[in-house]
């Protein structure tokens, strides 16, 4: 896996359509092969099954391709009016809606000019939500991970997040993450790419091997 892309300061409005797509083509199939009680299984996302978590992202996504943004969108009390008005749709309709989503969102999301990058983002995160409640091996990595790294990187310098000098398993290069560490040298990173995505999401990595220095693991949460 190289980083050249990673390593690069120009943005790519792309890539968070190229994400979604990527996500899409994984995940939608798994979801019609899953039985309906496999959408009431409990997800680290606290009082959430794998139901709740798709009828937002699926309603998070037509957000974005219909533009309505209205006050408070994608706040706690927003995502669970989203989620209560599709009770009434079967797990296979929420379904559709979310491929509807998948497929449409990027080009909506490349136009924002990068406001709106962290909604592919999220929705990936999610997707491992799903896959770790389905027991699906690597639920936070597979064919999106590089992708997925190279818009984390984007994000979390965006947003001036705080400096982080990773050495990721298997990469061929250590990814700098967040603002420029000014006098300060940044936070260190040694571990799998899985393990710091769920880092930078707020998910739990309780047992998992990797080190962290000059910051704590709550630090980190891009969404928390």
């Amino acid at each position: 896996m190289t980083t050249d892309a990673v390593r690069d300061d120009m943005r790519d409005p792309e890539l968070p359509g190229r994400l979604l797509t990527a996500e899409r083509d994984v995940l939608i199939p798994l979801l019609r092969a899953r039985p309906d009680t496999d959408f009431a299984l409990r997800t680290a996302c606290p009082g959430w099954t794998v139901r709740h978590v798709l009828a937002h992202c699926s309603a998070a996504l037509i957000r974005v391709v219909e533009s309505r943004f209205e006050k408070g969108v994608f706040s706690p009390e927003c995502n669970d009016r989203d989620i209560a008005e599709r009770s009434g749709r079967s797990n296979q309709e929420i379904v559709d809606e979310l491929e509807r989503g998948m497929t449409e969102a990027g080009a909506a999301i490349a136009k924002a000019g990068g406001v709106l990058d962290g909604v592919a983002l999220g929705e990936w995160i999610h997707a491992g939500d799903v896959r770790e409640a389905f027991g699906e091996p690597g639920a936070y990595a597979g064919a999106g991970l590089p992708l997925a790294l190279e818009l984390l990187v984007r994000i979390s310098r965006d947003r001036g997040h705080v400096a982080l000098h990773a050495d990721v398993d298997d990469l061929d290069a250590p990814l700098v993450l967040g603002a420029a560490p000014g006098d300060k040298p940044p936070a260190r990173y040694i571990g799998g790419a899985g393990v710091l995505l769920r880092l930078y999401s707020g998910r739990p990595v309780v047992g998992a091997r990797y080190e962290l220095a000059g910051v704590a693991e709550a630090e980190l949460n891009l969404f928390g």
